[in-house]
């Protein structure tokens, strides 16, 4: 397997048919994270439910102005290109673990980020990108999918969010059994 122009454009298609979040959604989210500067206990729950509706609740622990503060500093760290710091800081939170966390920095910059998971690991491990599976991950590992998720982005003429669901819709479409 390629990943090459065809290959998104073509799994850009099919991850309408995924339950994968919403590109339009994540779009909103990273409007109004822009607009306000930060985000709120409420739009992290949301953005939590539409990624991961098990695991959502928990976000409701954190105080809401420690997700405010972590929030403001995620974003202070855009600007500087800080992918470990800002996933490591938002996995701080009660309720986001790096795939998680990965939908607030690409509904932030979707030209710099995607959002990753175990089916995005997957596929670039059998486009001979990554070795071995995983089914949990770090900041490290985040930022090991994003540099392979860039070089495809540049070599394609997509955005590293439309890379990763690409990616994501892939596995998807060619996995047999269960995810995990």
């Amino acid at each position: 397997m390629r990943i090459d122009t065809e290959f998104v454009n073509e799994y850009l298609d099919v991850y309408d048919e995924t339950q994968g979040v919403l590109p339009e959604r994540l779009n909103e989210f990273g409007r109004t994270y822009r607009e306000q500067g930060h985000l709120t206990q409420d739009d992290l729950y949301e953005i939590a439910y539409e990624s991961s509706t098990r695991s959502a609740h928990h976000v409701r622990r954190n105080p809401p102005e420690l997700c405010v503060e972590v929030t403001e500093n995620v974003l202070a760290l855009e600007d500087r290109g800080d992918d470990f710091s800002q996933i490591a800081l938002l996995s701080s939170l009660h309720g986001f673990k790096a795939p998680t966390a990965s939908c607030i920095t690409a509904a932030l910059a979707p030209e710099r980020h995607a959002v990753v998971d175990t089916r995005v690991w997957a596929s670039l491990e059998r486009a001979g990108r990554l070795e071995g599976r995983k089914e949990s991950f770090d900041a490290f590992d985040y930022c090991t999918m994003m540099n392979e998720i860039r070089d495809a982005a540049d070599e394609t003429g997509y955005t590293p969010a439309e890379v990763g669901y690409a990616l994501f819709a892939h596995d998807y479409d060619v996995r047999e059994g269960t995810l995990h």
